[in-house]
């Protein structure tokens, strides 16, 4: 936990964008003064406003009777309520929207299917049916652990449509990872693909499978998708094909009508210490929240073609590519591969072809189309596009403003989205039509949502001040536990203050209110006796015309306690030097103090992420202090990155 000393916030924003007029117009929610009478509605009677919500949001074959049943730490949401997922993305819409798509695919190598909602429903069913015949049931675990294919949307779906509990992992990840996860989760059943593409080559995701199987997992049945035709089935009676399980089952399957508690799925988070966090979520309010915060921060409307770049191995894969937009009725947009594959250009190839109208994305992937340039992005008409989202980590300005400018042409609404694993759906976020917005602030917690920036004794910090963020009221979609350790979860987010979730970041907020995320707490430093979050230092740094991205953490010094190091990356065109570092150390004293004056700058290649684009600074922080990092890099997109880290060290 943080000390006493609050946070000292370094970094200014006085740009202020309001909704284009003619966007608010057609919004769902079109101005702040609806946006203040739904806070009103919700502040005034909760139980009457998220009831309201739930009745809205889903088909309930059973209504419930107790809204919020709470006992800190424990929430149980729409008591006595019984519904299904999958019945509520597929089933309700088939009268209207059979023939619609539901799913637009396209392959790395340039496969496309598009799947309408009447054929999804069939795919749902008939693996549903076959998950039976394995003597899958309800509340039994189903692992998956597949590439970005619309088959990974099917078995999310088909489990759910069976009241099974799916525990998805990202097709990156090792087979010590896999196996890990799935031993923990007590899976019965795996389903996944010879492999999968990525940058050009095969991810071999049965060879893993294969290596994770030669350890006690418990998994009786491996269930195998041809992807890329990358080597045989394995011999033996664990494993079946993907196409002979679905062969010849019915293409109806009733749904099971599960309590709003039932668990719907696994997640497992990875922490900087100990094994992986499964985190719990259970059905009706997951799904509540889902749907209704895709529909009001992406003001979805029914033409809408909609893209979350996410895998759905992340939370934002469930919440923000399968089940909200689902839910919503909208077309979603799945791609399998890596941003610049085969080209730098390959994500605004998609845009314009499938004429994308809402594109969400994480700051990662912005920034490193920034140092590409804006050349590929002017190659191709993005004129269908009409919102731009982001997700991930706090995004900083400049990026922010190359997103809205380039990107969107200077017409769309940018919504910059906070939220977690852990909290299931969108908590901070503008809402397009009524929400001025600054860049690099998540704005306001959205109607309902109680996010507080607090002292360690549970006292609001002074605007201006930087604090640590907590939720202090239950809200329908937070992760119910940590699966199998009720313990760490109660430790994890409810220790610090008595019934009151810890976000684990920091935060501020800002004279006129607005939510400015700090980073993680864990990368707060301290300098000379100021804390400083490190992410607004990182954002001075990108402001520079040179630097295409940052990570800044802190290294132990005899003098000042810590020392700032900075790992900078360049745009393209721009080399090295110590001219440069010097120019760069200037600007951030310049742009924000000398207090946040980095000691040292190195410049790198790249920096290493998790393979849903975070920076991991953990690892960067034993690399500053010439340590050998012997921490979990089992989420590392490319080991590589930190091997040449390490080299220019030495």
């Amino acid at each position: 936990m943080a000390d006493t000393q609050e946070i000292v916030s370094v970094l200014t924003e006085s740009r202020v964008f309001p909704p284009p007029a003619e966007f608010s117009q057609r919004a769902h929610i079109r101005s702040m003064q609806d946006y203040q009478r739904l806070w009103d509605e919700a502040e005034k009677d909760p139980q009457k406003y998220w009831g309201d919500r739930a009745r809205e949001e889903l088909f309930w074959k059973e209504p419930f009777q107790t809204v919020l049943d709470w006992k800190p730490p424990h929430a149980r949401w729409f008591v006595e309520g019984k519904t299904n997922l999958a019945y509520n993305c597929l089933d309700r819409h088939l009268p209207k929207l059979k023939d619609k798509p539901a799913i637009l695919f396209e392959g790395e190598p340039g496969d496309r299917r598009a799947i309408t909602y009447g054929e999804l429903s069939q795919q749902v069913n008939r693996l549903a049916n076959g998950l039976k015949s394995l003597g899958v049931k309800k509340g039994d675990r189903v692992g998956i652990y597949l590439p970005m294919v619309p088959e990974a949307a099917v078995a999310m779906l088909a489990c759910a449509r069976l009241g099974a509990v799916h525990s998805v992992v990202f097709g990156g990840f090792s087979a010590e990872a896999l196996q890990e996860r799935m031993k923990d989760a007590g899976v019965k059943v795996l389903l996944t693909a010879d492999g999968g593409w990525r940058k050009g080559a095969v991810v071999p995701l049965m060879k893993n499978v294969e290596a994770a199987l030669t350890h006690a997992t418990g998994i009786e049945k491996v269930v195998v998708l041809t992807r890329t035709g990358d080597g045989k089935l394995p011999e033996g009676p664990k494993f079946l094909a993907w196409d002979a399980l679905v062969k010849g089952q019915p293409d109806t399957c009733e749904p099971e009508w599960v309590e709003s508690e039932h668990p719907l799925f696994i997640l497992y988070t990875s922490g900087s210490t100990g094994k992986p966090k499964g985190v719990l979520h259970t059905t009706a309010g997951y799904a509540m929240n889902a749907s209704l915060t895709t529909r009001w921060v992406f003001d979805l409307r029914e033409d809408d073609v909609y893209w979350c770049t996410a895998d759905v191995g992340w939370v934002t894969g469930h919440s923000y590519v399968v089940y909200g937009p689902l839910m919503n009725g909208v077309t979603t947009v799945l791609y399998e591969g890596a941003p610049t594959q085969p080209g730098p250009d390959r994500f605004w190839d998609i845009i314009e072809r499938y004429k994308v109208s809402i594109l969400y994305t994480a700051p990662t992937a912005i920034r490193a189309f920034m140092r590409l340039g804006d050349g590929p992005v002017k190659q191709h008409d993005l004129s269908s596009l009409r919102l731009l989202g982001s997700v991930g980590e706090p995004i900083n300005p400049e990026a922010w403003m190359w997103y809205r400018d380039v990107i969107g042409g200077g017409r769309c609404p940018v919504v910059d989205t906070w939220w977690q694993t852990e909290t299931g759906s969108i908590m901070i976020s503008p809402l397009p039509g009524a929400t001025p917005t600054k860049p690099g602030s998540a704005t306001f917690p959205l109607p309902g949502i109680h996010a507080e920036i607090l002292d360690r004794d549970g006292k609001r910090v002074p605007r201006g001040q930087g604090g640590l963020l907590f939720v202090t009221k239950p809200w329908p979609s937070m992760l119910r536990s940590v699966y199998g350790d009720p313990e760490r979860y109660a430790n994890t987010y409810f220790s610090e203050l008595p019934g009151m979730y810890f976000t684990g970041d920091g935060a501020r907020t800002d004279a006129d209110g607005y939510v400015w995320l700090m980073g993680r707490v864990d990368d707060v430093v301290n300098v000379a006796g100021h804390r400083l979050g490190t992410a607004e230092v990182e954002s001075a740094l990108v402001a520079h015309a040179k630097v295409a991205e940052a990570a800044v953490v802190g290294r132990p010094d005899d003098l000042k306690g810590t020392a700032l190091v900075a790992f900078v990356t360049l745009k393209q065109g721009n080399a090295p030097s110590d001219a440069l570092k010097k120019e760069l150390a200037a600007h951030v004293a310049k742009e924000i103090g000398a207090i946040a004056r980095p000691d040292e700058i190195r410049f790198a290649e790249g920096l290493p992420k998790t393979r849903s684009g975070k920076i991991m600074r953990r690892l960067l922080r034993d690399v500053a202090a010439g340590n050998h990092s012997t921490q979990d890099t089992t989420t590392l997109e490319d080991l590589n990155v930190l091997a040449a880290l390490r080299q220019n060290d030495e």
